[in-house]
C-alpha cells in the first residue's frame, strides 16, 4: 500500500497488488499452456492434458479472485469524509465514514508460531471514536509482513493528528 496523494485537503492511500496478480496470471498460463500442449501431442495424454489445464488454471483463477483486490482510501477534509473503496474481479464496494469521527490509525498485529518460529503480520486500522460506525475499521483485510502497515498508519496520523484531550475541562 502506498500514499498516492498527500495534500492539506486530501490523503489518498492505494493498494493494487500487481506482483501477486502477475504471478497468478503466469501460473494460470503455465498450467493451461502445458495442458494444451499435452492435448496437442496426441490421443494418450488428451484427457490428462484437459484435466491438468482445467485443474491448474482453475486453482490459479480461484486464487486470483481471492487475493487480487484493489483498495483505495480517500480522506477528504473538504467533504469531511473517509471513503474506502474495494474492487475485485466480481465487483466494487464502497464504504463512507465521517472524517470528524476519526480518532487515529493504528497497526493491528497477529502472531503465529510454527516450528518454533514466530512471525508477525500487520494491517493498518482506522479507529472511529463516535458515530454510527464507531469502532475499528481495517483498511485492508489481509495481514502482511513488513513495514507497509506502519507507513500507512504514520501517514494517516501525520495528516490527521490525534485530537488533544483538554486537561483544563471540568469533569463531573
Amino acid at each position: 500500500m502506498k500514499v498516492t496523494r498527500n495534500t492539506p485537503d486530501q490523503l489518498i492511500l492505494s493498494n493494487t497488488p500487481w506482483p501477486i496478480g502477475i504471478m497468478l496470471v503466469i501460473f494460470i498460463l503455465c498450467f493451461v499452456g502445458a495442458g494444451l500442449f499435452m492435448v496437442n501431442e496426441g490421443s494418450e495424454g488428451v484427457w490428462f492434458g484437459i484435466i491438468f489445464a482445467l485443474f491448474g488454471g482453475g486453482l490459479g483463477f480461484g486464487a486470483f479472485c481471492v487475493f487480487v483486490r484493489r483498495v483505495q482510501v480517500i480522506l477528504d477534509r473538504k467533504s469531511n469524509s473517509i471513503l474506502i473503496r474495494r474492487q475485485s474481479l466480481f465487483g466494487y464496494d464502497s464504504v463512507e465514514h465521517e472524517l470528524s469521527n476519526l480518532s487515529h490509525a493504528e497497526v493491528e498485529t497477529t502472531t503465529s508460531t510454527r516450528d518454533r518460529t514466530t512471525s508477525k503480520m500487520h494491517r493498518p486500522v482506522l479507529i472511529l471514536e463516535k458515530g454510527m460506525s464507531a469502532g475499528r475499521h481495517p483498511i485492508v483485510e489481509a495481514y502482511v509482513s513488513g513495514r507497509g502497515a506502519q507507513r500507512m498508519v504514520d501517514a494517516v496520523n501525520a495528516w490527521h493528528p490525534k485530537r488533544k484531550v483538554d486537561s483544563d475541562s471540568q469533569s463531573a
